[in-house]
């Protein structure tokens, strides 16, 4: 094989979107990956897929949100590239509060409208019965946040492990590449999360847990989540009367079992919101660890000596951030349209000396590699 022009060192979400996004642009690209085809060990397989940057803008970096807006404009021509179908839905988010979490909910509407989401937000009282029947009479207001998203996280992973093979990428899954022994690429893109952990040393792991359900019984046709002080979970709508239910975060790197409290938790939350949950059928609990920075915001950084672009922090923005971070690599390599500006978020072009011994480079330094 010619010497390729990116080689991607891990296959999550975020490395096989680059890997996938870097061919279709006339890339020759290689992917490594120390787990399958499938994603199964990556944080995304046990991620819920929600696209939601106004929701996420209440406890997240401003940044966040507009990053966030971006990848919903482009997740809809990501899926229609794809050679399989993949469940996606855009019918919005609704926030819920019990009636001694009002506080919460003035809260969110304090920051959505201090960071310019107002309009994106409608007030409802005493109409929820009618956009969502199956909450009947149990809340008298919620927030509706049209046009937030949702994609099956497990069918992506698995759409685009085809795309790849179809595309001609040369895939080594289930193969583990050392730091001392780099791809031979004209730039390799380190995407491994926390496998890359030694040269991130302010990376640490938040532990996520999600429940998926089976209730063909129960027609949710949005996004329902929770505004609580402790336990602000989701409940996401799949395909075939499938719920995901999630929103745990815990500080550590523990990949064991979801406790009986967690589980406990979670499921009363969910059963808080929606009675009818009491007759679901519990699939699977599942645990995963997300890779996060201190400031909760993904980040770049290029290694010039080493010859290496290090992408991380994505911490539970997977599906909400990495399309836009793709396109803004893909354009920091030159193998994006000309008019895609590069550097749009100061998270992704920032120096962080303080996590690697080399500083981000402009895109002419990280361009000179692929020459």
């Amino acid at each position: 094989m010619t010497r390729p022009d990116i080689a991607v060192v891990g296959g999550g979400l975020l490395g096989r979107c680059l890997a996938w996004r870097a061919s279709r642009a006339g890339a020759r690209v290689v992917l490594y990956d120390a787990a399958g085809s499938e994603g199964e060990g990556s944080a995304a397989w046990v991620a819920a897929g929600m696209i939601a940057p106004m929701t996420e803008a209440i406890d997240a970096d401003a940044q966040i949100a507009s990053m966030g807006r971006h990848s919903l404009s482009l997740w809809p021509q990501w899926l229609a590239q794809l050679p399989v179908p993949v469940f996606f839905r855009d019918n919005g988010t609704l926030l819920l509060w019990h009636r001694e979490d009002a506080g919460e909910a003035g809260r969110a509407q304090r920051i959505l409208a201090s960071r310019q989401s107002q309009a994106h937000v409608k007030h409802l009282e005493g109409a929820l019965g009618e956009l969502e029947p199956v909450l009947g009479t149990r809340f008298s207001e919620a927030l509706y946040i049209p046009g937030e998203a949702q994609v099956d996280n497990r069918a992506f992973l698995k759409a685009v492990a085809i795309a790849l093979e179809d595309s001609g990428v040369e895939c080594h899954w289930k193969t583990f590449v050392e730091d001392n022994a780099p791809p031979d690429a004209g730039i390799v893109v380190d995407c491994r999360g926390m496998g890359a952990k030694y040269n991130w040393p302010q990376l640490r792991g938040v532990r996520g847990e999600i429940v998926r359900l089976h209730a063909p019984e129960i027609e949710l046709h949005h996004m329902l989540r929770l505004l609580h002080p402790r336990y602000p979970v989701y409940i996401v709508p799949r395909a075939e009367g499938r719920l995901v239910v999630g929103a745990t975060s815990i500080e550590g790197e523990d990949r064991s079992p979801v406790s009986v409290r967690g589980a406990l938790e979670l499921l009363t939350s969910a059963y808080s919101m929606l009675p009818a949950l009491a007759e679901a059928r519990i699939l699977e609990f599942s645990t995963q660890v997300r890779p996060a920075l201190p400031n909760h915001l993904p980040a770049l950084h290029f290694d010039r000596e080493r010859n290496r672009l290090y992408i991380n922090g994505l911490y539970r923005h997977g599906f909400l951030l990495t399309p836009t971070i793709v396109e803004e690599v893909l354009a920091l390599l030159s193998f994006q349209e000309p008019s895609t500006p590069v550097g749009r978020w100061p998270c992704l072009r920032e120096k962080r000396t303080e996590t690697l011994a080399a500083d981000i480079q402009d895109s002419w330094e990280i361009q000179t590699c692929l020459s």
